[in-house]
């Protein structure tokens, strides 16, 4: 029997051998980065479609001062997507602390430390975590905007906060069950049939969230993994974006797509739909449990992005208040 560690192994080569085909066969999928309508400039894709009067709208339709946090704890030994490709787990520490014991002091100073991978929690993907040939989002090439600390173009600091309409597509209530199975790939159908049944519509400019009930097994790392995901098909994709014209994707799983990919050519094809082809962002690990529960499906949805430059991803605290629904 193998054990966990050799797994791991195993698991990582296969990934790694899964990326390198991707990269060999990418030439063949006709596929490639995306050139913005909002100009040479843009580095920011679908969060153009905010407007001042998207955002007055929106916050105008407050309907209670209730809050859901839709963000996960943060800690160490939590799950993480991207261990076996490399990338550090988190981990915090105490950079200062009082004397233990010591009831004499006047001030006792506490501070801490921490280190992670930018993707870590829930979070956001930023438009060049993901590119095609070589080009991020707008054309970008990496030999003009790549350097030692990062991207130089479409970085997670040029984001700018988040305040839209958001709706909860759920998935798992709708099939009626706790959680999807393994690595299964919603489908059109299954998100027409869930805003059937929770009486929700979308609309163009939304934050649109799908539950897969991923969050049920919330963080037990044996049963939370990448491995086995279930998440979004890359025609779902296609239909919220292209169809129903949402502004920033979002799901309760680590890369909002199902995993392993089925398609032979691309390791992530949602990622790299997404991100590069479309210039829409993608929210990871967001909590819905408290909305599915207590069937909230529209929303005001608020968050805001670390300014950190150049980054491929940014952690967030997002929130959700339900709002009056208008036809």
């Amino acid at each position: 029997m193998m054990t966990s560690r050799v797994l791991t192994l195993a698991q990582a080569a296969i990934a790694a051998g899964m990326l390198l085909t991707s990269a060999a066969q990418a030439q063949d999928t006709g596929s490639s980065a995306g050139i913005s309508p909002w100009g040479p400039a843009d580095e920011i894709g679908t969060l153009n479609m905010m407007t001042d009067d998207s955002r007055t709208d929106i916050l105008g339709r407050i309907a209670g001062g209730k809050i859901y946090d839709l963000a996960v704890e943060m800690f160490v030994g939590m799950p993480n997507c991207c261990a076996d490709f490399g990338d550090p787990n988190y981990q915090s520490w105490m950079t200062h602390s009082p004397s233990r014991g010591e009831t004499h002091e006047h001030l006792s100073y506490s501070g801490d430390g921490v280190s992670m991978y930018t993707h870590t929690g829930t979070h956001i993907d930023a438009l060049n975590h993901f590119g095609l040939h070589g080009e991020i989002w707008n054309k970008v090439k990496a030999e003009d905007a790549l350097e030692t600390r990062g991207w130089t173009k479409s970085g997670v600091d040029k984001y700018p906060p988040i305040v839209a309409r958001g709706v909860m597509i759920d998935v798992a209530a709708s099939k009626g069950v706790d959680v999807l199975p393994p690595s299964y790939a919603v489908t059109v159908d299954d998100l027409k049939l869930a805003l059937e049944r929770q009486g929700s519509d979308l609309r163009p400019g939304d934050v649109v969230l799908v539950r897969t009930g991923l969050m049920k097994v919330w963080p037990d790392k044996q049963k939370f993994r990448l491995w086995d995901q279930p998440g979004l098909s890359l025609d779902a994709a296609r239909w919220l974006v292209e169809d129903r014209k949402a502004m920033l994707l979002g799901a309760d799983n680590f890369g909002v797509e199902a995993f392993p990919s089925t398609d032979p050519d691309n390791f992530v094809p949602v990622h790299s739909y997404l991100l590069a082809e479309r210039g829409v962002s993608m929210l990871e690990l967001v909590w819905l449990e408290d909305l599915s529960a207590e069937a909230v499906y529209e929303f005001l949805f608020i968050a805001s992005p670390l300014k950190m430059r150049g980054a491929t991803a940014s952690p967030l605290r997002p929130i959700a208040i339900p709002v009056r629904t208008v036809n």
